[in-house]
């Protein structure tokens, strides 16, 4: 029998026993916990106009999404920057649209769009040009997919304490909308058409150009995400989504898609990706990456003994197909469990069952994608990098190294990035 097996087969005896003392009235409390206080009589929370027309969370409930790129947001203009959702109290798969990452165009206003007024143009080497309206949009066939998006900012630092400072810039969705090729084979594209440039409304025009086997691929132009309408931070009413693809060409408040036959460097693009194949590879599609999100940083173990270490794995290569967790620093690695099902480009859930013994020792893991690509370690990244005369200090392009957590001997859990 594996030792996982046992392991597994000593917590359930464990817990069998604590069940059993619940009905002599023996409880006690959890590793770490103060003994329960049953609530007062009559502590029951009263209907609002509120809770009954939208619903709201609980107020035990305080997480909350937090700036991020050493900028406020809003700043004292009232620009919008980027904002980082809390992955440590994450459950499951899909971010709340609430809590679901946000970013800008170098920091701006979110614009306040009429659903009813907004139009989409489709022009450019295309037989048919068009203006869609919404109504025009959901009329057509929709589907409605899980998948993540990610910033290229979205990179561990030796500065940062949290796992939603390294790695809060990503956030996973339901999405719900038309495919973009269902659009393009509407307006008729040209055969030497190459490339699709998508433009939103912000005040620094948003724009990507996008490979047109791509576009044709899986691209979405979404009204709806988790249920519900896109809300404003998300590109209200219509947002272009480009699975795997970096956070920046997922075009938000999306108002024109112009069709070419070459690349074309928009203000997004600049700074972002250049036509050097090496620094666009990293820059399109973003390689598998994993983080675990129990225990992370400035989090705090209360003593010795089981615990699951639980994680998030994504990549822009398709569906994640195996991770594997080192609790000794990346000497030996073991699978996690795949919770629930792994969707392409898609945050999947990981976990493992540990038994801590107390000593200090380093948390890391690592995904395996379904085309074969595996996570690589923060040196292995920065060898990439390396030339025989220069030594690289930083990841260019997506940084998707695997992130290590040390747990000291009192249980504090801190960055191990050096």
């Amino acid at each position: 029998m594996s030792q996982k097996k046992t392991d597994r087969r000593e917590f359930l005896k464990r817990s069998a026993a604590v069940a059993g003392a619940v009905g002599l009235g023996a409880v006690k409390p959890a590793l770490g916990q103060d003994t329960p206080v049953a609530p007062e009589p009559g502590a029951f929370i009263r209907g609002s106009d509120e809770m009954t027309a939208y619903g709201s969370r609980s107020r035990f409930v305080d997480s909350v999404r937090i700036p991020h790129g050493g900028r406020e947001s809003p700043d004292s203009f009232g620009l919008d920057f980027h904002i980082a959702t809390p992955l440590q109290d994450s459950v499951g798969e899909i971010t709340p649209s609430s809590l679901h990452y946000m970013g800008t165009t170098r920091g701006s206003f979110v614009p306040d769009i009429d659903p009813d007024e907004h139009r989409l143009m489709v022009h450019g080497m295309v037989d048919n040009p068009i203006v869609f309206s919404m109504e025009d949009l959901k009329r057509m066939p929709s589907v409605t997919r899980n998948h993540f998006i990610e910033c290229a900012g979205n990179r561990s630092r030796s500065s940062h304490t949290t796992i939603q400072q390294t790695h809060g810039m990503t956030s996973n969705a339901e999405w719900t909308g038309v495919l973009l090729s269902t659009v393009l084979k509407e307006a008729g594209v040209h055969a030497d058409a190459d490339w699709v440039v998508a433009e939103g409304v912000e005040e620094v025009k948003g724009a990507s150009s996008i490979p047109m086997t791509k576009a044709m691929d899986d691209c979405l132009l979404c009204y709806g995400m988790n249920g519900e309408p896109v809300r404003p931070q998300q590109g209200f009413p219509l947002r272009l989504l480009a699975p795997g693809f970096e956070g920046i060409f997922n075009v938000k408040w999306l108002r024109r898609i112009k069709v070419v036959d070459e690349y074309y460097m928009t203000y997004n693009d600049f700074g972002h990706l250049t036509r050097d194949p090496v620094n666009a590879a990293l820059g399109y599609q973003i390689g598998p990456k994993s983080v675990i999100t129990y225990p992370s940083g400035s989090q705090q173990l209360p003593g010795a003994g089981f615990y699951e270490i639980g994680g998030l794995a994504w990549s822009g290569g398709g569906r994640v197909s195996r991770v594997e967790i080192s609790t000794d620093g990346g000497r030996s690695w073991k699978d996690a469990d795949i919770r629930g099902t792994a969707h392409p480009m898609a945050h999947t859930r990981f976990s493992y069952e540990w038994e801590w013994d107390g000593s200090e020792c380093e948390l890391q893991s690592r995904c395996i994608d379904e085309i074969g690509q595996i996570q690589p370690s923060r040196q292995q990244a920065l060898d990439f990098w390396s030339t025989d005369g220069e030594r690289a200090t930083f990841v260019k392009g997506q940084d998707n190294s695997i992130q290590p957590w040390r747990i000291a001997s009192d249980g504090s859990v801190h960055n191990a990035i050096s």
